[in-house]
């Protein structure tokens, strides 16, 4: 347990703010689906199911998770398989519009990112640690798993990691 509760609780060091969170719990999944909206696209392979580089780059980060902790990484793999199959459906549908429609979801969750950090008085972690930027998808889902009473055992490990950082100081208002 101690490879997930260490990533998630490095991630965790950067979101202490409620509305930080709040910003994440919004923003991260349609940067997610933004990015496998741009990716949907071509089909390498179309039987029996079609393979996109979408599919690709999803399956390449659900081994990343299952190595991590093989319960979460399943639970990521459910939700990225059905961002995959949304993108690809979008992607079919509307393919004149697929990029524009891509960049401006991928936009909007970004623009909340950085309103959560400013928020949180604190840069990006990702900035820190590249990491991050597979790391907050699982952080994210494992908030809302942690909300709903499941894996205590590791929230609590995460915890006890996450007060064990000092924070940084916060930034001054002008």
């Amino acid at each position: 347990m101690s490879r997930i509760a260490d990533h998630l609780a490095n991630y965790a060091a950067y979101h202490r703010d409620g509305r930080n969170v709040a910003t994440h719990m919004l923003g991260i999944p349609l940067i997610v689906l933004a990015i496998q909206l741009l990716l949907a696209r071509p089909v390498l392979m179309d039987d029996p199911t079609p393979v996109t580089p979408a599919l690709a780059v999803s399956a390449m980060a659900v081994w990343y998770y299952l190595w991590l902790d093989l319960r979460l990484g399943l639970v990521m793999a459910v939700l990225l398989s059905l961002g995959v199959v949304l993108t690809e459906a979008v992607a079919a549908a509307f393919p004149a519009s697929r990029i524009v429609l891509a960049v401006g979801v991928f936009v909007v969750g970004w623009v909340l990112q950085f309103i959560g950090h400013w928020f949180e008085g604190r840069k990006p972690a990702f900035f820190d640690e590249l990491v991050s930027l597979l790391i907050g998808p699982l952080f994210i889902v494992a908030e809302v798993l942690f909300a709903l009473g499941l894996f205590p055992a590791l929230k609590q490990a995460v915890a006890q990691r996450t007060a064990a950082q000092q924070p940084p100081a916060r930034r001054q208002a002008a």
